[in-house]
């Protein structure tokens, strides 16, 4: 039985209610009437590059490099914290009483998994692809290193994560993401006890870091193979039952092995996506979250029958999209507290009564909670948010060191203090009312009658083909910062017109979007946004881990090789086929073939027979203007035969460069070549029969840390069709999700997550009546066949580069490289500006728990 019985009214503060003002406006086809930036507001909330707000609750104290677990010692006291992210890995401990760090261990690379032993007297963490336990002596906040603990041979595959102890605490068991394994070993001799395959071992993953630069970004798979095993990841030790659980990230299911000899005596449903794991005291259900649903599964341990399932999300009605991964129940056993890592909030549930749980409000976060626990008293809440307060330049950093955006998240632990039960109905509504305010203000209705954007799916629109265009990795400043009109920084264009004469010319043309903002970080997540309007946190757990280091055997999990990253709609091509609208990819989500003359293929079922195989996909030795004469080639075609996909999909991957790599073509030369081939397929397409009912729309996937004096988020995007306005500056905060959700009204489409269902539409950008006539591409200017030079230190670092996928170099690096390239090796880089503001962490009282 599903319980969603949430309070679906919506309250909002005076910043949201302004920010609904200037929106509207947009709406009405009116440029806003001032800029709305990511910051600190005068509520005390921080709207996010996303327009997402957060508003915690608590005390914050500051973590390090993105937190993902959390543990409470036996005494309440300390929290024990395990940092998994790009930067630095590190178990630190926090004294929750004086919310002061009292301990910090480097690790090599964790991932997921820390517990501590009954007693308290020993910490023991995920060692990642080391296939190592960690372990750690405790005392009185302390840690001191213990003999790591091997549980896989080191050439194994896979990567250790969850882990459960026995009551005794003498025991592991650990599950092996990517082999698909479950260990159990003796922490004091390091024996294994038992080995249990839960589905055939992962490809290895490390292959694509070797390939040759022509090749493709498929990790082993070939483009032929979506990988759909168990991929474990949390582990509950029923002692009572001599059972092991297992949740299966990529299922929706959970395994219950026998905890003596690891037989696997069966496989209990859940929802998509199962994280974390959570036995009530008395040992009789099992409560499991559900990351790919709004939704907790609460299964009877004696029968593995599903007793009810919870929905977490702030509305019953809201789509996938709230990413539950956490659990923590009240030591009495009668309330539930769930994490909602994409909703930035907490979910609290009486589950009193098993079959009849009671959602009671929520609390909210900081930025994607990842762990949430309570202390043994049942007297403080403790929840770390992995992104920590606001995205934001690293303080005291030179010119020089440019920071990288997957090492920004500086993660906050939360403590906050729960009311005895006279008083918890009132605080309770007073976090809950916070957390509404937290939600996206809703989308205005539009006043205008005659706005080629629907204002609801199923709308006439006179546009009926789509040309959704994505890039790679710039942000609005590199390119656009020029240009007087918008709100750029000269001093930050590294690729002015000179370079980009077609993109200066489009944006002159149809719309300038000068406060436009990627949703995601980097390439693993931007595909997954551009195409899901959501990333899973499969994606978003990974990444860091495996951007970090050449040497992690975390793979590149995004782009359709695992199951465990399809969010539950799917992406854009799925909404299309259950439309009956006709869709056709070009290289997204697919990969080449061995030779350059073999098709490419691709392992989304939906794709196949959809895509273009004779377009080449990722290779940074293919030239972009190859890539839309194969297009423009294809669009021919499509005019003899009277019809072209509604939707077509079309990656233009050559603005990442490949930096100062000695013989490849320089940054300049391939940032050109993108702008040309970019200018060839609009003019190609307005010259067809197709252009009176066409909207071209253009977005890179994300902005990949580069500089932008506003915020590293913000990044390149246009509008192109004949439908467009023109000549004019559209200032409102748009994301990777409005354009998502603007091409979903066109073509009729159901929104795929709460975020593109919430995203403001980019109505604003269009105008009621057609300018027709076809526009024209501007020659290069700059030699499309420059070469770097070999005898140069960013050629020497380049060379160091691995540019087999995207994102596959040190991004950190690469950006510094980038920037020489162009503007000379002794000039300075300047800092990004990371626009929220920082707060000042308040000092918590000196009590006892």
């Amino acid at each position: 039985m599903r319980k969603c019985r949430h309070d679906k009214g919506v309250r909002f503060s005076p910043g949201q209610f302004a920010l609904a003002i200037v929106l509207s406006s947009s709406a009405a086809g009116a440029a806003p009437e001032a800029r709305v930036l990511p910051g600190l507001r005068p509520d005390g909330s921080t709207l996010l590059h996303d327009q997402r707000v957060i508003h915690p609750a608590g005390t914050q104290v500051e973590l390090g490099d993105f937190p993902v677990m959390l543990a409470i010692d036996h005494s309440g006291r300390y929290a024990a914290v395990l940092h998994a992210g790009y930067g630095r890995h590190e178990v630190r401990v926090v004294d929750l009483r004086h919310q002061r760090t009292t301990a910090n261990q480097p690790l090599s690379e964790t991932f997921y998994g820390m517990a501590f032993s009954p007693g308290g007297e020993t910490l023991v963490c995920s060692g990642g692809s080391d296939e190592v336990l960690h372990v750690f002596a405790f005392h009185a906040g302390r840690l001191e290193s213990r003999p790591d603990v091997r549980v896989a041979p080191a050439n194994d595959r896979g990567v250790v994560a969850g882990l459960a102890l026995s009551p005794d605490g003498r025991v592991a068991v650990v599950s092996l993401l990517f082999d698909n394994k479950l260990v159990c070993v003796d922490l004091a001799t390091g024996k294994l006890h038992w080995t249990t395959p839960l589905g055939a071992p992962a490809p290895d993953s490390g292959q694509s870091r070797s390939q040759d630069p022509s090749a493709a970004p498929n990790e082993g798979l070939q483009g032929q193979k979506l990988n759909e095993d168990a991929d474990p990841l949390a582990v509950a030790w029923d002692a009572r039952r001599s059972r092991i659980y297992a949740s299966l990230w990529g299922k929706s299911a959970v395994a219950v092995l026998d905890a003596t000899d690891g037989r696997v005596m069966d496989r209990w449903e859940s929802g998509l996506h199962p994280n974390e794991l959570l036995l009530s005291s008395d040992g009789r259900h099992l409560f499991v979250s559900n990351g790919g649903r709004n939704t907790v599964t609460v299964i009877e341990t004696e029968t593995g029958r599903v007793v009810e399932t919870l929905c977490s999300s702030l509305a019953p009605d809201d789509l996938p999209g709230s990413t539950p991964d956490s659990l923590a129940l009240a030591p009495d056993g009668r309330t539930l507290f769930v994490a909602n890592a994409s909703n930035n909030n907490v979910a609290i549930f009486d589950v009193s009564t098993p079959g009849t749980g009671r959602a009671l409000g929520f609390i909210p976060t900081g930025w994607m909670p990842s762990s949430v626990r309570v202390t043994p008293n049942g007297r403080r809440l403790v929840v770390i948010s992995a992104r920590g307060l606001e995205p934001k330049s690293n303080p005291g950093i030179t010119p020089e060191k440019f920071p990288y955006i997957g090492g920004l998240y500086r993660g906050s632990l939360g403590i906050v203090d729960l009311p005895k039960p006279a008083g918890l109905p009132q605080a309770l509504a007073a976090w809950t009312q916070t957390a509404q305010h937290c939600r996206p203000a809703p989308v205005v209705a539009p006043t205008e009658k005659d706005n080629p954007i629907p204002a609801a799916a199923g709308g006439v629109s006179p546009i009926r083909h789509v040309i959704y265009i994505i890039k790679e990795n710039r942000t609005y400043d590199q390119v656009l910062g020029d240009l007087a009109q918008g709100n750029g920084d000269r001093a930050l264009c590294l690729f002015p017109e000179e370079v980009t004469p077609n993109l200066h010319a489009l944006v002159r043309d149809f719309v300038l979007l000068d406060n436009f903002y990627a949703n995601a970080e980097v390439s693993a997540g931007g595909h997954e946004w551009s195409l899901g309007g959501y990333s899973s946190e499969f994606v978003e757990k990974t990444w860091p881990v495996g951007y970090r280091s050449s040497a992690s055997k975390v793979p590149y999990t995004a782009e359709g090789h695992y199951a465990a990253a399809v969010p539950a709609s799917g992406y854009l091509w799925d909404r299309a086929a259950a439309a009956g609208v006709s869709y056709r990819s070009y290289a997204e989500f697919a990969t080449n073939g061995p030779a350059l003359s073999d098709p490419a293929t691709t392992a989304v079922p939906a794709l196949r027979g959809h895509i273009d195989p004779l377009y080449h996909c990722w290779d940074l030795t293919y030239r972009d203007v190859d890539r839309a004469a194969r297009f423009v080639e294809e669009l021919h075609r499509f005019e003899a035969a009277g019809d072209m996909p509604r939707l077509q999909i079309v990656h233009l991957p050559q603005d990442h460069t490949a930096g100062a790599k000695a013989g490849a073509w320089t940054p300049r030369a391939m940032v050109a070549d993108n702008d040309l081939a970019l200018g060839r397929l609009v003019e190609a397409v307005s010259q067809s029969r197709f252009w009176p009912d066409t909207a071209i729309f253009v977005v890179e996937d994300d902005a990949q840390n580069g500089p932008d004096h506003v915020d590293a988020h913000r990044t390149e995007a246009l509008v192109i069709s004949p439908w467009c306005r023109r000549g004019v500056v559209d200032s409102t905060p748009y994301t990777t999700c409005s354009m998502l959700r603007t091409i979903e009204l066109i073509l009729g489409l159901e929104p795929l997550s709460q975020f593109d269902a919430a995203a403001t539409p980019m109505r604003a950008s269009f105008q009621s009546r057609p300018a027709a006539g076809p526009w024209v591409a501007r020659p290069a200017r700059v030699n499309l066949d420059e070469r770097n030079p070999g005898d140069t230190p960013a050629a020497r670092i380049s060379a160091t580069f691995d540019f087999s996928r995207e994102d596959a170099v040190d991004e950190q690096a690469f950006n510094r490289v980038l920037w020489a390239a162009v503007r000379g090796e002794n000039r300075p880089m300047p800092p990004p500006v990371h626009a929220a503001f920082v707060h000042a962490m308040p000092e918590a009282p000196d009590e006892d728990d």
